[in-house]
Parts: C-alpha cells; sequence; structure tokens
C-alpha cells in the first residue's frame, strides 16, 4: 500500500471543514489536517494578487489519490482551485497499514 497526499487551499474554516468531512465520508480521504491560516500570494488574471485562506493537507493511499482529487475540484467553490496531489516516497509501514484500512464512514 502506497501513501499520497494532496494540498489544497480554501477559502475558510468552515468550507475546508465541510469538504474534508464529505471525502472522509466518501472513504477517499483517511485523515485532514486543516491549517488555520495560509497567505496565498499567486498570479490570477495576468496580476499579482494575496489572500489569506486555509490550507488542508489531505492523507490518503495512491489507488485513491485520483478519485480524491476529481471529487474535491467538483466541490470545491473557487473557479479554479489549486489541488495539488502526490504519491509519498516514502511513510511509516504503521501509517500505511492504517491508510490501507479506510473505507469510509459506515
Amino acid at each position: 500500500m502506497k501513501a499520497a497526499l494532496i494540498w489544497c487551499p480554501f477559502p475558510d474554516k468552515d468550507t475546508a471543514r465541510q469538504i474534508a468531512g464529505q471525502l472522509l465520508a466518501d472513504g477517499l480521504v483517511a485523515c485532514a489536517n486543516i491549517m488555520p491560516e495560509v497567505e496565498s500570494l499567486f498570479i490570477w488574471e495576468d496580476k499579482a494578487d494575496s489572500a489569506k485562506e486555509v490550507g488542508v493537507l489531505f492523507k490518503t493511499t495512491a489507488d485513491k489519490l485520483d478519485a480524491a482529487i476529481e471529487r474535491l475540484g467538483a466541490l470545491h467553490p473557487y473557479e479554479t482551485p489549486a489541488i495539488l496531489g502526490w504519491h509519498a516516497d516514502a511513510a511509516h509501514p504503521l501509517t500505511t497499514q492504517w491508510l490501507g484500512g479506510f473505507d469510509g464512514l459506515v
């Protein structure tokens, strides 16, 4: 079982919690670490901009990564959400065991 991660910023904590809860219930992620405030600097529509956002790091498995990214994109309120996913090169064996046993909420 290979671990994977997804990073995604959200406009506020309530939205982050709601969408994280849905991904947990769907069995697409096993954990969501919500970081209360991040400052994002970015280029949007050919202009430099910034925003206060809430960052979320999702933990999942490599085989659920694409489905989790697709669902996250469908649920996200931004027109063009920044959703980045990658396979973890290394993980503790107990972490991968835990990730492999998660199938969502019953």
